[in-house]
């Protein structure tokens, strides 16, 4: 399959590109300093791309004939916020531009309940527990908020377009390696689900590609 990974040099980002290479995919890999990925697998056609430039032609010739595009995408601190959504509204726009339509994405496992602004605030999710909802949940959207939001905002403008998009939303991260075994569930939190490693994110993101019934959902992942 050939792939093409944004932000393939962050924490997701690396594991996507080494377990892709490992499983025989054709890849590249999508990058503002090419020179982060120095010492990664040979074969990887490394593109230099900023999510926020105003010449869309550099993005969309690195998806052009992609069979899927995988997004680790995220802030590296709170100065960041916001450029989730900046970054996926011009990965979309670069999969129009070049008839691209499979996308898989990471999120995060609160946003299940957190509202975009100008929508509805979601149900309640099934999927927590009494810690989780009544205690974990409001802190950490609390001191998270703006970062949560833009995740939310990410997942709209993927809901509202018309590609075969996958939302994986994980609990809290770790560097743990990995194992390919965690739990899933659809449209919900994993019960009691409060850690996964990174590299298991990614795993689970690579599987979603095999698996149609996770087209046009929110897939939530946890050990």
């Amino acid at each position: 399959m050939k792939i093409t990974i944004f932000a393939a040099s962050g924490g997701i980002g690396r594991h996507l590109l080494r377990q892709a290479v490992d499983a025989g995919h054709d890849v590249t890999a999508v990058v503002r300093d090419p020179a982060r990925l120095a010492g990664e697998p040979d074969g990887v056609r490394i593109v230099r791309g900023d999510l926020g430039q105003p010449d869309p032609a550099p993005l969309a010739d690195a998806v052009d004939g992609a069979d899927a595009v995988l997004s680790g995408l995220g802030p590296r601190s709170m100065a960041d916020s916001g450029v989730t959504s900046r970054g996926t509204r011009a990965i979309v726009t670069a999969m129009r531009a070049r008839g691209v339509r499979r996308i898989v994405v990471v999120s995060a496992a609160p946003v299940s309940t957190v509202a975009a602004p100008g929508h509805r605030k979601p149900p309640p999710d099934p999927g927590e527990g009494p810690l989780v909802r009544y205690l974990l949940g409001p802190i950490l959207k609390t001191v998270l908020r703006r970062h949560y939001v833009d995740l939310a905002v990410t997942e709209e403008l993927l809901r509202d377009s018309d590609l075969d998009w996958t939302v994986v939303r994980p609990p809290r991260l770790t560097d743990k390696p990995l194992t390919g075994v965690y739990r899933t569930a659809y449209g919900r939190s994993v019960r009691g689900g409060l850690a996964v490693p990174r590299a298991d994110v990614a795993h689970c993101m690579l599987r979603a590609l095999d698996e149609p019934e996770t087209i046009r959902q929110a897939v939530a992942v946890a050990t």
